[in-house]
């Protein structure tokens, strides 16, 4: 079954709601330099895990070094949502720049964020770029940040002529300023076949990798019972403010547990998981969700700590209703067993 493109992209913005959220409490809960630590963590893991892995797909092999890690980085956050813009000086020497409003502290948000948490992203990525590229020359200068009040994430990746040690690998420059926009520049991906729907579906998997992958580097940073602590919130607070938005993409109605069943299955559609539904003798409706693509490929520790966050974040939805009910789960194999009835 194709799941409808209200659904999938209801769910991008879902789960980017959820990490931007996430971020807010942990900068309020436990300080900047424990954003700092989590962010190097988790784009570090996001690097490791996508970085050269996409390199053929987004047609980079063989070109200069500088230009192939600038246009990785406009073409795969396009590819997701984010407005990146991409300048070419030499072979040597290539910029990116990120458009406001930005993807990753959208709305107000931005007031909210400390400045630790980009330069926590820029040491976990950008500086780590020619390292796994085998190229020792080749590091990040920035020169404009997100939430500092000049324009927008920007810099220049850099091809020296010599080797740089581990703090030259990221520099500030905040005094430098890129060269002009050239419409005609901008790379495109190889693959011409990017339709609305797969570029929605793109959309949603870039935003659902920063949970899968952020509740673990959380857990490594503050440990595990914290980190459940403020994920679960989290979560909470993020379905109880979001469930308007979701109803209305999915053309959910604000009323009982049959009602509850009918958006939970329109929302997991846009996961490309299927509900089934199966009444209960007591009176209550369960759903069984199979697909779990929030969890395909996590097992353990990581599996058990995401799912029960995520679970969170449904809970939210339902508590948002106007009638009082409660939402349950317990795993079965291979699949998510709801439970949905109204409150004693």
């Amino acid at each position: 079954m194709t799941p409808p493109f209200s659904a999938i992209t209801a769910q991008a913005e879902l789960h980017h709601q959820y990490f931007l959220g996430l971020q807010l409490l942990v900068s309020v809960k436990e300080g900047a330099d424990t954003v700092f630590d989590w962010m190097f963590r988790l784009f570090r893991r996001q690097h490791e895990a996508k970085f050269l892995s996409s390199f053929d797909k987004l047609g980079l092999t063989g070109q200069p070094h500088a230009i192939a890690c600038a246009k990785y980085h406009v073409l795969s956050n396009n590819m997701g949502g984010v407005g990146v813009e991409y300048m070419e000086e030499s072979d040597t020497k290539a910029w990116v720049r990120f458009r406001y409003p930005r993807w990753m502290y959208a709305g107000p948000a931005i007031c909210g964020i400390p400045v630790e948490a980009s330069r926590g992203f820029l040491k976990g990525w950008y500086a780590q770029n020619g390292v796994s590229l085998g190229n020792p020359r080749l590091g990040f200068v920035c020169v404009s940040e997100d939430v500092t009040g000049q324009f927008g994430l920007c810099g220049y990746f850099k091809e020296y002529d010599h080797e740089l040690s581990a703090d030259q690998r990221l520099v500030f420059a905040p005094d430098e300023r890129p060269p002009a926009f050239e419409l005609d520049q901008q790379p495109t991906p190889p693959d011409a076949d990017w339709s609305p729907e797969r570029l929605a579906k793109a959309n949603r998997n870039y935003a659902i990798d920063y949970i899968r992958n952020g509740l673990s580097t959380l857990r490594d940073t503050l440990g595990a019972d914290r980190t459940e602590a403020l994920a679960r919130h989290a979560a909470r607070l993020t379905g109880l403010q979001n469930y308007a938005t979701m109803a209305h993409a999915v053309s959910a109605i604000d009323g009982g547990p049959e009602d509850v069943a009918a958006f939970l299955s329109a929302m997991m559609l846009g996961m490309g998981d299927i509900c089934r539904r199966d009444d209960q003798t007591d009176g209550s409706i369960a759903l069984v969700q199979s697909g779990l693509r929030i969890c395909r490929g996590i097992e353990g520790q990581d599996r058990d700590l995401l799912l029960g966050c995520w679970a969170e974040l449904w809970r939210g939805a339902v508590h948002a209703h106007r009638r009082f009910m409660e939402l349950d789960y317990t795993l079965g194999d291979e699949t998510l067993i709801w439970s949905v009835r109204d409150r004693a």
